[in-house]
């Protein structure tokens, strides 16, 4: 393990009852692939206490908190100071994931536009990065991140990107980052890989989004987060670069964005 290159999956989901009993295990796992640390994402405010829990169990895991855009209208709307005060947690290193998503709830777009400008202001309030899922939302979501970068800047990861090419423009243009899950990895993925070959690779992250999108040569089962180094390898072939380095610059890329996590020093 000790040759192997560090990588951190930025985003996953081990409050899922894909992992219910199994966290040991899969924190161990994610060590042996090289994967030392990973962020658990809370995508309904009303479970932050067991997703706090777990990061507070696994020295590992960092964790995040949001009102996820497929959810904005079934759960009771965040408030900038809610999530700030959430923020003062040691080891809460993100804002989110919010975000836009017409793909499945498109009625309830006028809900999701006011909740991401809630989380936004939140990230601009506590400095933490702001995590975005963005999906058949590509005009409104480059038009708020934008406007709302000229209110006041902050900082952003478009999770799992899988959109256009203009919205992935748009985010690198704001200084934002990208995340490259496994469907980057999927074969008929190349006009992604594209996408992702046109961005400089001081804004690539790596994550899984587990348990969903498992890479190959796992696709189709239970993703977990040791699997991001099999996107980090497709990765490092995109970029045409070697493994390690590859590697190395995802993970300089994470502390810059995530610096309460790079910071973060265990009490004693």
């Amino acid at each position: 393990m000790s040759n192997t290159p560090e990588i951190t999956d930025s985003h996953c989901h081990l409050d899922f009852p894909d992992f219910e009993g199994q966290l040991d295990q899969i924190v161990a796992n994610a060590a042996e692939a090289g994967v030392t640390r990973m962020v658990t994402i809370c995508t309904r405010l009303r479970n932050e206490p067991t997703v706090r829990a777990i990061a507070e169990a696994h020295a590992p895991v960092f964790y995040a908190a949001g009102t996820h855009p497929m959810s904005a209208a079934d759960e009771p709307k965040a408030s900038v100071d809610e999530l700030v005060a959430l923020s003062r947690h040691p080891k809460f290193v993100g804002i989110g994931e919010t975000g836009l998503d017409y793909h499945y709830t498109a009625d309830s777009a006028a809900v999701q536009k006011q909740s991401l400008r809630v989380h936004i202001e939140a990230a601009q309030r506590t400095g933490l990065p702001l995590i975005i899922h963005a999906r058949a939302a590509d005009d409104d979501m480059a038009r708020i991140l934008a406007e709302e970068h000229r209110n006041a800047p902050y900082s952003c990861v478009m999770h799992c990107f899988s959109s256009s090419a203009e919205l992935a423009k748009a985010a690198l243009e704001l200084g934002f980052y990208l995340s490259m899950s496994g469907i980057a990895a999927f074969p008929k993925s190349q006009e992604l890989r594209d996408i992702f070959a046109r961005a400089p690779v001081d804004r690539i992250l790596v994550e899984t989004d587990a348990p969903y999108l498992a890479p190959p040569p796992y696709r189709g089962k239970r993703n977990e987060p040791a699997y991001t180094a099999h996107t980090a390898r497709k990765g490092a072939e995109v970029f045409g670069m070697d493994y390690v380095d590859f590697a190395a610059h995802t993970q300089a890329n994470f502390d810059r964005l995530f610096t309460k996590a790079a910071t973060y020093k265990a009490a004693a």
